[in-house]
């Protein structure tokens, strides 16, 4: 019987359209007729009245010829023969009632005209056709019809289930649109290689449902007495939209279940909205420090870009790459991507180009690569003059707090001088709005890195009052994944076998993911009116200690017993904790409640400041260092720089280890 039943099997996922087509044809031949026995009562007609049934045999010969014609050409035009019926759904199904209401409509129109016409006095044989007859056809087309073809879809999931080869048992982690989506491609691809065993979700109104014929089994609590008795190998977490709170108590229960996890990727990585199983990828710290989605305006950002020819530089950074991404939906008119690495301006100059040329859009963007460094004026200036740009998104900077600890020099040609020369050169082509990235390094920055970003916000400020137009900084703070970023140091140390180096157990950073960071300079790019400090709502900080723990964990290797963890002391120049205001500034939320805004900022722009930002750079490229930091110091009076002895030794204390018993910081997911 198994033979048979999988010869059947095969035969019906055999079915392709031509195959489809001679089954209609058949199939509209003969429910007419069957429609009609309905109607008369014919099928348990005596034979003595089969001369009254006899009657309607010549209307029922036209309205089958009617009927087949009109049926397979509107059949045609809905695409029923161009559809692959092995993963059909709720949208085939929707297609083949609306071929059948449009058809059946039109074949009931043609009834009535033929009744209510001349032709009834000429004997034409549908006048006393029962009308009846083109409902009840319908229903049978429709039964039929959806029949044939979801054999198909079930054929292919019996197939699956008497395969071999069964997928790894699964729980979904949540019963909303995600998760169904999740569950039916899991179940209609075996190549997927996960057999849904039920959801769990926290809605107590879904409990004991079933979506796609799973059942919702429970919630998150629930989970090791689910894993336990179903025997499940993984949790899938299909919640693109949760907070990492959520995250990180879903990912504990699985941890104490002892059952491997997988998630669907969080909003800020799907900005085109789509979900698919393939996103599926391990539990990774991005997900554990997620926050609520960010709702923008996006269609204002759109106002703000579109047709415009948008500058970005430091377009190759982890930043300015993810700006180019986003700026390119917004239909901007041209994009000039500004950058001093060869290589990483390639890649994204590369990824834009292929993305036009496979959309194929109606209002194409010209994607410009330009190689230069923005200390050397003269070459920005050339750019600028060629490209006349309207907004202008300022991204290169050194950043890396301990390497320009050690090459001051450096910090102040490229942040300070080089910020100057691109808003210099964006007065002079008129650049209608200016945004530049800043860091919260710049508030009572104790290094070279953080105030040399605080002398370039100085230097927007100043620009902004010059200009009158909407000159403003962006502030914020760590973004996760970024080149250099403590997340990917940790990963290639527990890569490399440990220790995970930590400088401080009380140290904490705030954290982004580049895509919400980006989202949200794009939107303080539209609130900008000139002179103004936007600082982003990054949530509440995370402990370094905890980030580290967290990864070893999700590594899948134990604090003390496979990984340790070193005690290294503070680098020069590093904070225990990160500000996101300076003294005196005056803030307050925006209309959007994840951006700060810093009103006055432009009001700590001192008359001297040129003069000042002038012999800072003198001092830079005579590369005097004690003078650097005491023209820093004089710029920023609010900044504890240390003297260039100091920084030379300080933080060079040999690492201690610390193991999991002595670390009394709760990790990520149990906070």
């Amino acid at each position: 019987m198994a033979t048979k039943s999988s010869r059947v099997i095969k035969h019906v996922l055999a079915l392709r359209n031509r195959h489809f087509f001679g089954l209609d044809v058949l199939l509209l031949l003969l429910t007419p007729t069957l429609a009609l026995l309905l109607r008369t009562d014919g099928l348990n007609v005596q034979p003595q009245g089969w001369d009254t049934l006899t009657r309607y045999v010549p209307g029922l010969l036209i309205y089958t010829g009617i009927a087949l014609l009109v049926r397979l050409a509107v059949f045609y035009r809905f695409g029923l023969y161009s559809r692959y019926w092995r993963y059909a759904s709720i949208e085939e199904l929707d297609q083949i009632s609306w071929a059948v209401f449009v058809s059946s409509a039109f074949i009931g129109l043609v009834v009535l005209l033929a009744r209510t016409s001349t032709l009834t006095q000429m004997g034409f044989p549908l006048w006393n056709f029962p009308r009846s007859v083109v409902f009840i056809d319908a229903l049978l087309v429709l039964f039929l019809l959806g029949g044939i073809r979801f054999s198909v879809r079930l054929a292919n999931r019996w197939q699956r289930e008497d395969g071999n080869e069964p997928g790894k048992r699964a729980l979904i982690m949540g019963a909303g649109d995600a998760g169904a989506m999740t569950a039916r491609e899991m179940r209609d691809s075996s190549r997927i290689g996960f057999e849904p065993i039920g959801f769990v979700d926290d809605d107590p109104g879904k409990k004991n449902m079933r979506i796609h014929g799973i059942p919702v089994l429970g919630n998150r609590h629930d989970i090791p007495r689910l894993v336990q008795n179903h025997k499940i190998q993984y949790v899938i977490i299909a919640m693109p939209t949760a907070p990492g709170r959520e995250i990180r108590e879903i990912v504990r229960s699985c941890e104490q279940a002892g059952v491997q996890t997988k998630i669907l990727p969080g909003i800020y990585e799907l900005l085109d909205g789509t979900v698919n199983v393939s996103n599926l990828r391990n539990v990774d710290i991005e997900d554990l420090l997620r926050r609520e989605p960010v709702q923008t305006d996006v269609a204002s950002v759109q106002r703000l870009l579109q047709g415009k020819r948008v500058l970005v530089t430091g377009g190759g950074g982890s930043i300015g790459s993810e700006l180019c991404r986003q700026i390119r939906r917004c239909r901007p008119a041209e994009i000039i991507i500004v950058g001093h690495g060869e290589n990483s301006v390639f890649e994204i100059y590369n990824e834009l180009s292929r993305l036009e040329a496979k959309e194929r859009p109606s209002h194409p963007v010209t994607i410009h690569a330009v190689i230069a460094d923005i200390r050397f004026a003269w070459r920005i200036q050339t750019i600028m003059a060629r490209y006349r740009p309207h907004v202008v998104f300022h991204a290169a900077a050194h950043k890396h707090v301990p390497l320009m600890e050690g090459n001051p020099a450096e910090a102040i040609t490229n942040n300070v001088l080089g910020t100057r020369n691109v808003l210099q050169a964006a007065q002079q082509v008129d650049v209608e709005r200016f945004v530049m990235i800043s860091t919260d390094k710049a508030v009572n920055p104790t290094n070279v890195m953080g105030a040399s970003k605080r002398t370039a916000e100085l230097l927007v400020h100043q620009a902004a009052l010059a200009t009158g137009k909407p000159y403003v900084a962006v502030r914020f703070g760590n973004v996760l994944g970024s080149r250099g970023s403590v997340i990917l140091t940790f990963k290639q140390q527990i890569a490399d076998g440990g220790p995970v180096c930590v400088t401080h157990p009380d140290m904490t950073r705030y954290f982004m993911t580049i895509p919400e960071a980006v989202q949200l300079v794009l939107q303080s790019a539209v609130m900008g009116h000139g002179g103004e400090v936007f600082v982003l709502d990054m949530g509440e900080p995370v402990k370094i200690m905890d980030l580290a723990r967290d990864l070893i964990t999700l590594s899948g290797l134990e604090v003390g017993i496979d990984i340790e963890i070193a005690i290294t002391g503070l680098r020069p120049g590093e904070k225990l904790y990160e500000e996101l205001f300076i003294p005196g500034e005056s803030y307050d939320r925006t209309e959007h409640h994840k951006i700060f805004i810093a009103t006055n900022a432009s009001s700590f722009v001192k008359p001297t400041l040129d003069r000042s930002v002038d012999m800072l750079i003198a001092a830079a490229e005579f590369m005097d260092e004690p003078a650097i930091l005491r023209h820093l110091q004089n710029l920023i009076p609010e900044a504890k720089l240390v003297d260039a002895n100091e920084r030379t030794v300080a933080g060079h204390t040999a690492p201690s280890i610390v193991h999991s018993e002595v670390i009394t910081s709760a990790p990520l997911h149990q906070s």
